[in-house]
């Protein structure tokens, strides 16, 4: 019916594979995606937004394949500056990324359709020092988006991880643009595990889990974009006026790793007591085998737990 060969149809399936979409052959029809997905839709989306969210929204775009939403974010980001315009409100999701990106450099699997690949923008006029605790506030509003849709066993990992089950649900990526110590611009990336098909998730270096596995109900992946864009914009909306210290307690009642021994890993050493927590601003609180308290700001951490 299309007028290729079947050579021309394989490559595409191999494509689509590629993508992490899983391909099954039915005998005598052909082939079929085996898997049921659920594709973005920006007007579903945009009629679950809250009357105030979409007032701030200032532009939603929804890509099929791009190298990472953080990066599409950032080059809406500089046209906008380009205008001398403010980009706040800006969202950004995918369906799939090429070079989905986590902390430290570390690649972010992405498989099409599967999961959530999302990226927001804010400006902020108080510079980097005052957006210490900011990923710990976004890791509050996407706890609470969880919850609205039912999953209530959400823990958070610091200082930008979603645990569910002492398993990696998502995790945060925040990366600021401008002046360190005036105006900046902030792009909060957040990605989240949907229905992650089992061999995407041989990539992963780590214990995971996804919604499909610990919900008892299906998730739309649209009313999960939109109740997170919901609840993170609340929270951006403050977070200049009220810092992190408004939203510590709720952290701090979600802390996967409260009270148990662990290590921080700094570029230059590592550091082994009782985690007692957070600040107000956000910093971990450690406490050393001398009784001694060390606080850990954001950057390049790594937190391990040490086995019971």
């Amino acid at each position: 019916m299309l007028g290729v060969s079947r050579t021309a149809v394989w490559k595409q399936l191999q494509a689509l594979e590629s993508m992490g979409l899983q391909v099954e052959s039915v005998k005598g029809k052909g082939y079929r995606i085996s898997q049921d997905f659920e594709l973005l839709d920006n007007k579903i989306i945009k009629s679950l937004l809250s009357e105030s969210v979409q007032q701030q929204l200032s532009d939603m775009q929804i890509h099929q394949t791009i190298d990472s939403t953080n990066q599409a974010a950032s080059q809406a980001v500089n046209k906008r500056h380009a205008e001398q315009k403010n980009s706040t409100g800006i969202v950004v999701l995918s369906e799939y990324q090429t070079s989905g990106r986590g902390r430290r450099g570390k690649c972010w699997v992405s498989p099409f359709a599967s999961n959530l690949y999302l990226s927001m923008v804010w400006d902020f006029e108080q510079g980097a020092t005052a957006l210490q605790g900011l990923s710990l506030s976004i890791g509050v509003a996407v706890s609470r988006a969880l919850k609205q849709l039912g999953v209530q066993q959400v823990q958070l990992k610091w200082p930008n991880d979603i645990y569910i089950e002492n398993k990696k649900l998502g995790g945060i990526l925040l990366e600021m643009l401008g002046d360190p110590a005036g105006h900046c611009t902030v792009i909060i990336g957040i990605g989240i595990n949907h229905s992650m098909p089992k061999e995407s998730g041989l990539d992963i270096d780590q214990e995971w889990t996804d919604l499909k596995s610990i919900s008892t109900q299906p998730i739309s992946r649209n009313k999960l974009a939109a109740y997170i864009i919901n609840h993170s914009f609340d929270v951006l909306a403050d977070y200049q006026q009220q810092g992190f210290a408004s939203y510590r307690d709720e952290w701090q009642a979600i802390d996967a790793f409260r009270g148990k021994q662990a290590t921080v890993f700094t570029l230059k050493q590592s550091t082994t007591g009782r985690l007692l927590g957070v600040d107000q601003f956000g910093a971990l609180q450690m406490q050393l085998k001398n009784g001694e308290i060390s606080s850990f700001v954001g950057g390049e951490l790594s937190l391990r737990p040490l086995k019971d």
